[in-house]
C-alpha cells in the first residue's frame, strides 16, 4: 500500500479476505474460568493486526470496521458490541501498525503490539463503563452484573474495580495472544497479502 488514501485492488481483496477470517474468529468465542460468564474471548483481532502490518494500519482498521459491520447480523447487543469491539480493535492495531511502519522488523512489531494491547486495555475501561455497561442494564441490572464479578472476587464494590481489575488485563491478555499467535503465522501469511 503506498499511501493510507490510495487503497489497490490488491489491498481492498486481502481486506475483504481478512475481514471474512476475522468474522468467522468472532462467531468463535468461549468463556474463560476467571470472567464473568457473559464475556467471552475470541482472537477476532488477528486477522486485522496480520492487515495491519502487512498492509498498514488503515487496512487494520478496516478489517476491524468491516468484521464488526458483518456481525450486526447475528448481533446479540443492539449494535453496543460492535461498536465497543470496532473502537477497541481498532485503537489496537491502528498503534500497533503506526509503530511498525516506523520500525519494520521484529522488535518494532512486538513493541507496537505492546503499546496496542496497553491501550486497548486502557480504552477498554472508559468504553464498557460509559457505553457497553450502560446499555447492558437495559437486560442485567447492574446489581446482577456487579454480583457476578463479585462471585469471583468478593472485593468488587462497584463498576469502576471491576473494570480495573477484570476486564482491563483481560482485554491486555487477549491483545497479546493475538501478536502471539500472529508472530508465528505472519511470515507464511504477508507474502500472500502483498503479493510478493
Amino acid at each position: 500500500m503506498k499511501t493510507s488514501s490510495n487503497l489497490s485492488a490488491r489491498t481492498m481483496a486481502s481486506v475483504a479476505m481478512l475481514s471474512a477470517v476475522s468474522f468467522v474468529l468472532m462467531l468463535l468465542n468461549f468463556s474463560v474460568p476467571f470472567m464473568p460468564g457473559f464475556i467471552k474471548l475470541d482472537v477476532s483481532e488477528l486477522p486485522a493486526l496480520i492487515g495491519a502490518y502487512a498492509l498498514g494500519p488503515v487496512a487494520g482498521v478496516l478489517v476491524c470496521l468491516v468484521k464488526n459491520l458483518l456481525h450486526l447480523f447475528v448481533t446479540s447487543t443492539g449494535g453496543v458490541g460492535e461498536v465497543s469491539n470496532f473502537l477497541l480493535g481498532a485503537v489496537f492495531v491502528s498503534i500497533a501498525g503506526v509503530l511498525y511502519k516506523r520500525s519494520k522488523n521484529r522488535r518494532g512489531a512486538f513493541l507496537g503490539a505492546v503499546a496496542g494491547a496497553v491501550s486497548m486495555a486502557v480504552v477498554s475501561v472508559f468504553t464498557n463503563y460509559y457505553v457497553v455497561y450502560p446499555v447492558y442494564t437495559a437486560f442485567m441490572p447492574m446489581e446482577g452484573i456487579i454480583a457476578a464479578y463479585n462471585a469471583i472476587y468478593s472485593g468488587i464494590d462497584n463498576l469502576w474495580q471491576a473494570l480495573l481489575i477484570f476486564n482491563m488485563p483481560f482485554t491486555f491478555v487477549k491483545g497479546m495472544l493475538c501478536t502471539a499467535i500472529t508472530f508465528i503465522v505472519y511470515k507464511k501469511i504477508s507474502p500472500i497479502l502483498k503479493g510478493k
